[in-house]
């Protein structure tokens, strides 16, 4: 017996060591030599059908349900000096491999080191601290209240983890203009890309890369100095620049109170009246401002505040009622909630309002 451990021993020493396929091996040798045992002992029973591998399992993992066991003094001695130290030993081996596969894959999942398989995903480069933090959470919440299933990924180069494991995608690299590290965050798949860094260089340099890998994306660039989003739109006209506001709005605040609460409703999701958008469709016939100023607000208790004929770049703000909405244009409104399902047909059918 103390050499059937120490041999035990030895052979799992070794066996730590072994590679997915050797241990897949060895597992198979065992429930082969297993039965060939068996079958020179005389355990007809236990090798005759396919109980024998439910058997070697039960028995292996020292379960024992009793149901099936060995009746000839041979039979007994192979199970008790072979079946069960080995393939306990096996069996432990296996099940602590997967369990440290699966440790390993979910730590590299926190620690922003593998390759997402996203496609059409929201992808924010960059970090910021609690400013980014509220970002993914305002996407995310934007996501639970609208029809949008797509998925969110976080692309930084701080030394840090997943801050949301359990909702968001995360890539860690060590440049956002790298080939290799980019391509785990699927920056060609997706289809809105948002980029935020405290240093206004890296946006642009950034932003000029993600540009020229994916120019179908909806990309928004922050930046504090509103010359560089100058620049940027002169070289990359698709990329939606956002500015800072923060001085504007205290002004704004100043000479009109109220100004910064009204703003906040109008960019908080869950909190009174916000504002979204909808594309109107392309197939749908042209109508003006005013045939859906009226349907918006008899309907949904909605107000169009503006329409977009070709990008962000063409946005009109409080249009005229006569103005025309083309197929293809982004309308933008205020509501209560996303309006989703809209019937397009019924919206032309209802009267102008004048």
């Amino acid at each position: 017996m103390p050499i059937l451990l120490k041999l035990q021993k030895i052979l799992l020493k070794h066996f730590m060591d072994l590679r997915w396929h050797s241990i897949v091996l060895a597992i198979a040798f065992y429930v082969v030599f297993s039965w060939l045992l068996l079958s020179l002992s005389g355990e007809q029973a236990l090798v005759a059908n396919t109980d024998y591998f439910y058997w070697i399992m039960v028995t292996a993992s020292t379960v024992g349900y009793g149901d099936l066991s060995p009746t000839t003094p041979a039979g007994k001695a192979t199970v008790a000096f072979f079946v069960i130290p080995f393939g306990l030993g096996l069996f432990g081996l296996a099940v602590g491999r997967l369990a440290a596969f699966i440790s390993f894959q979910w730590r590299k999942g926190i620690q922003g080191l593998k390759h997402l398989d996203y496609d059409n995903h929201i992808l924010v480069i960059g970090w910021n601290g609690n400013r980014t933090l509220h970002l993914l959470q305002l996407l995310l919440r934007e996501r639970e209240y609208s029809h949008d299933d797509r998925k969110i990924a976080l692309c930084v180069r701080a030394e840090m983890e997943n801050p949301l494991p359990d909702q968001i995608g995360f890539v860690k690299v060590t440049s956002f203009t790298n080939d290799s590290d980019m391509q785990r965050a699927a920056l060609e798949r997706a289809s809105c890309i948002i980029i935020d860094n405290p240093d206004d260089d890296i946006t642009m340099t950034t932003a000029l890369y993600c540009y020229n890998k994916n120019p179908n994306a909806h990309t928004i660039a922050y930046f504090k100095n509103e010359q560089l989003s100058s620049i940027l739109r002169s070289h990359c006209p698709n990329v939606e620049c956002t500015p800072s506001v923060a001085v504007e709005m205290l002004a704004k605040s100043a000479v009109d109170p109220g100004s910064s609460a009204l703003h906040h409703q109008l960019l908080a999701v869950d909190e009174g009246m916000t504002q979204y958008s909808v594309k109107y469709p392309t197939n749908a016939a042209a109508t003006t401002v005013g045939q859906l100023f009226q349907w918006f607000k008899q309907q949904h208790a909605a107000t169009l505040i503006g329409i977009s004929h070709n990008g962000p770049g063409t946005m009109t703000l409080n249009p005229p009622l006569a103005d025309a909405i083309n197929p293809g244009s982004t309308i933008y409104y205020i509501a209560d909630e996303r309006i989703n399902d809209i019937d397009w047909s019924d919206a032309n059918r209802s009267p102008a309002y004048v």
